[in-house]
């Protein structure tokens, strides 16, 4: 038999354009036929115009800005009367402009001053929030805020304050109360920068804080006026003074747990328990977000619909589901005020009541369409969030675990409809239980571990064990003891309520300590390179939401995207913004210049490497250094750091050609010989210095090219 010839090049050419074209048109073609199961793209698209806002390297122009509005109603109009095929296409661009335009909206809205040099001098404002620093020091946020000699247009309009040397909160002049007026002199200055180029930029966080300035203080601190009346100070109050009662009925550790998921008041939570409760994977459970709002409200939703069900009158006349879910959101809601309602009790709040709502409407409560609902108010609310760990967690796990469970139901529903009647076997309840929570461990520790590694550099080996040890108590003991003590607390019978809450905290935290104490609990990764997570996530949402084969392009993505962390290569240099540290890297890992001093900035630059080491044994790294400071020899050039009231004196000893001389203080000008000067003067017009090996030396960044002329960049 003849084999047939291959085509000419002619023929093989028109044979691949016919291919090209025919794939948009297919692709439009299957894009309109779908769109009736596209909305869960809808926050999707959101969210890349608000990374692309948060991405640009200048903030756009007014000239920008109308070019964006006139292309989004160009392309809305399209959606609604353009071609059928292209009307997806048009609608997911005029969401990636909107996205764009809420994200810079936002970024203006929030415009307050900050402040721009040292300051030293009193403050006087009003006690809004009270929460611990990562130091366990008792940190105090002011609005209202008086500086002296400094005229309320360039005051801040919210500033933190951490108080040092007050061992006991109990050692404080003053009841620490929001609402409380206070004055105290304290050390402030503007919200840091990046502590190494590409990585968490506190200013940005800070400017949709509205925080205009953070220091210290050693002084006391005073009261002047006692909390004024106010609806939204008043709850504040109540939940102080019940996470104060909580703490005193229970005592100890348990109690300060106890007050944090009741009241959002950490402030009783030691610095041990955190790091154990996060060397675990059970930090989760401190923070007042989807699990607890969820299990408040399923246990308020299931008691309520239980309680009615056993009346026959009630249950055959009026709809339980219905009334059991109004409830379940007035408890919610009532435990979003009660909670201080930050961005996390915010969110998770707005995805219990779409999931209620849904209930009230009729409507499958745990669906991708309801997620999708929360997360698209959310994005156009606080369109910041999308940087936060807790949102990207958050959704991670709820979309995770609805899409494997809808798979399972479906499946089941399958598997049941092909046999017949008789023939079903069910497994005992108890274990179907087990199963099902071991099922969401597994399900919500995949989907949130490499979120959770690329912030924090850390991953849990033992967080599944930790959570199957935990999280049923949480679910059947604790959330359901606080449904009781908060129904009894006003007829003084909380104590049973209580007891139960404490029994279950007891467990947890004892399993925190446990599995958090092993060998090899924590292992610490490197930094990933900056688009291996939205490569990941969007590749993953992909693989979910679109309902045709072509899913599958999706997993390679992810793949694809997760690989590329292998390929992070961290700075084989490092220069702090303040210029009292250097860290090269060796062998052994970072070496760092000095083993105290800047701790903050050493803690995160080994982290990011994925380095155990601390300080002190990341110093230790330079061995024996001849000389007066520390020599770093790095791609053939010399780098020494020094530090104190003393670098002036020390600078003609090192300054020497070829030698680039880093200092925490002012140094001389012009310098006493041919070294390279880098003082806090300089490096505050560069920021921290990152430096990679290249073919023909050293590649150089600075934060401040690499954040960017922004809104919260400009303050120097």
């Amino acid at each position: 038999m003849l084999s047939k010839a291959p085509p000419s090049w002619p023929a093989a050419g028109i044979w691949l354009t016919r291919a090209a074209t025919a794939f948009p048109t297919s692709l439009l073609l299957g894009l309109a036929n779908a769109r009736g199961q596209l909305f869960p793209f809808v926050p999707v698209f959101l969210a890349l115009g608000i990374g692309a806002y948060f991405a640009l390297p200048v903030e756009p122009d007014a000239l920008l800005w109308s070019a964006i509005a006139a292309a989004g109603f160009a392309l809305v109009a399209l959606a609604v009367r353009g071609p059928e095929a292209w009307r997806p296409l048009a609608l997911a661009a005029a969401l990636v402009a909107l996205g764009l335009a809420v994200a810079g909206w936002r970024a203006q809205s929030v415009a307050s001053p900050v402040l721009d040099w040292r300051y030293y001098g009193p403050v006087e404002g009003r006690i809004i929030a009270v929460d611990r620093s990562v130091s366990d020091a008792l940190r105090l946020t002011l609005d209202q805020v008086v500086l002296r000699d400094l005229a309320p247009a360039r005051t801040p309009d919210r500033l933190r304050v951490s108080i040092h040397g007050v061992e006991d909160d109990a050692a404080l002049d003053i009841d620490p109360v929001p609402g409380v007026r206070v004055i105290l002199t304290a050390h402030l200055g503007p919200p840091g920068g990046l502590v190494e180029s590409g990585g968490f930029d506190f200013r940005r966080h800070a400017w949709f804080d509205r925080l205009g300035a953070v220091g210290y203080t050693r002084s006391p601190v005073l009261a002047l006026e006692p909390p004024a009346p106010g609806l939204a100070l008043a709850i504040t109050r109540l939940r102080m003074s019940m996470s104060a009662g909580i703490r005193d009925r229970i005592a100890g550790e348990p109690g300060g747990f106890v007050a944090a998921i009741l009241t959002g008041d950490r402030s009783g939570v030691a610095l041990e328990t955190t790091e154990a409760l996060r060397r675990s994977n059970l930090a989760h459970v401190l923070a007042i977000s989807g699990l607890h709002m969820g299990l408040l409200t399923g246990v308020v939703y299931g008691a309520l619909r239980g309680g009615l069900a056993l009346i026959p009158l009630v249950a055959l006349r009026l709809p339980i589901r219905k009334i059991a879910a109004m409830g379940a959101l007035a408890a919610a809601t009532f435990y979003l005020m009660l909670s201080g309602g930050n961005v996390a009790t915010q969110r998770a709040f707005v995805m219990a009541a779409v999931m209620l709502g849904a209930i009230l409407l009729d409507r499958r409560a745990l669906s991708l369409r309801s997620v999708a609902l929360a997360a698209m108010l959310i994005l156009l609310w606080r369109p910041e969030a999308l940087l936060s760990p807790g949102f990207q967690m958050s959704f991670a796990a709820t979309v995770a675990l609805v899409a494997v469970f809808q798979t399972l139901r479906r499946r089941r529903a399958q598997r049941l409809a092909a046999r017949s009647h008789g023939d079903r076997r069910r497994l005992p309840g108890w274990l179907t239980g087990l199963g099902g929570i071991a099922l969401c461990s597994l399900v919500a520790g995949l989907a949130t571990a490499p979120v959770a590694a690329a912030h924090f550099h850390r991953m849990a080996e033992y967080g599944l064990l930790a959570n199957l040890l935990s999280m049923p108590l949480m679910g059947t003991v604790v959330m359901p003891g606080a449904v009781i003590a908060a129904a009894l607390w006003p007829v003084g019978l909380e104590g049973a309520g209580l007891w139960m809450m404490e029994m279950g905290t007891r467990w947890i935290l004892g399993v925190a300590h446990w599995v958090g104490g092993l060998d090899g609990a924590v292992r610490l990764v490197a930094a990933p390179p900056p688009w291996v997570l939205p490569g990941a996530a969007l590749g993953m949402l992909w693989l979910i939401l679109w309902p045709g084969p072509a899913r599958a392009a999706g997993a390679l993505v992810a793949l694809l995207s997760m690989g590329g962390w292998t390929l992070a290569e961290r700075p084989v240099l490092l220069v702090a913004e303040t210029g009292g540290l250097i860290g090269v890297m060796t062998p052994e890992g970072r070496a760092l210049s000095r083993p105290r001093g800047d701790g903050f900035i050493a803690r995160n630059w080994l982290e990011a490497d994925g380095d155990a080491a601390d300080q002190a044994q990341a110093a230790a790294r330079l061995g024996d250094t001849d000389g007066p400071a520390p020599r770093l020899v790095v791609a053939g050039e010399t780098w020494v750091q020094l530090a104190g009231v003393r670098a002036p004196e020390v600078l003609p000893e090192v300054c020497e050609a070829g030698v680039t001389v880093v200092a925490n203080v002012a140094l001389p000008r012009p310098a006493p010989g041919p070294c390279r000067l880098l003082d806090p003067a300089e490096l505050r017009r560069t920021g921290a210095l990152a430096a990679w090996r290249g073919p023909s030396g050293l590649i150089w960044v600075a934060a401040h090219d690499r954040a960017g002329d922004r809104p919260w960049t400009r303050v120097r």
